[in-house]
């Protein structure tokens, strides 16, 4: 039991807000490529991703694992994120900083969800078996996960030249 949760229920709440956070992230990004500031979608963005990384940590381990790595470099990220946008109004050089460090934190949570759909998803990890405790890996898994990647860079640099924010958030 975590915070009253079993393991399956603190499973699905995790994975949840991890769905929000993504499906709000990616509106945020193509509205950052139309200059388009949203910030109520921005905020739930912000909070669902902060909160996967969060909850993340709630699941018993024994020893530092590279997903707690990520966790921990998504909310430094996050906390930039937020601190350039609330606090600095992405200002000057805060606005770029913005946009980076929200859109890696949004591609670490997409490449989280691509790992754990070729560990869960019967038809990909038919495609991609894992060894464990080792995560998917193979020609398939590498390929998506370079499709993602790329699509992530372009998009984010499309960002960072295209969004200039009429109002501040």
């Amino acid at each position: 039991m975590v915070l009253g949760l079993s393991l399956p229920a603190l499973t699905l709440v995790h994975v949840v807000i991890s769905l929000i956070a993504i499906a709000a992230g990616l509106v945020v990004m193509f509205g950052l490529l139309g200059s388009k500031s949203m910030p109520g979608l921005t905020a739930i963005f912000l909070a669902f991703t902060i909160l996967t990384s969060a909850t993340g940590f709630l699941f018993p381990f024994e020893k530092l694992l590279p997903s707690h790595i990520i966790g921990i470099i998504s909310l430094v990220l996050l906390a930039i994120a937020c601190f350039a946008l609330y606090g600095m109004k992405l200002t000057g050089a805060w606005r770029p900083v913005y946009v980076v460090t929200a859109m890696i934190s949004l591609y670490f949570n997409v490449f989280v969800l691509v790992i754990q759909s070729f560990l869960k998803v019967p038809a990909l990890a038919a495609l991609a078996p894992a060894v464990a405790p080792a995560p998917p890996s193979g020609p398939v898994f590498a390929a998506v996960q370079g499709i993602v990647l790329v699509f992530f860079v372009v998009l984010t640099i499309g960002a960072w030249r295209r969004y200039k924010p009429m109002a501040l958030a």
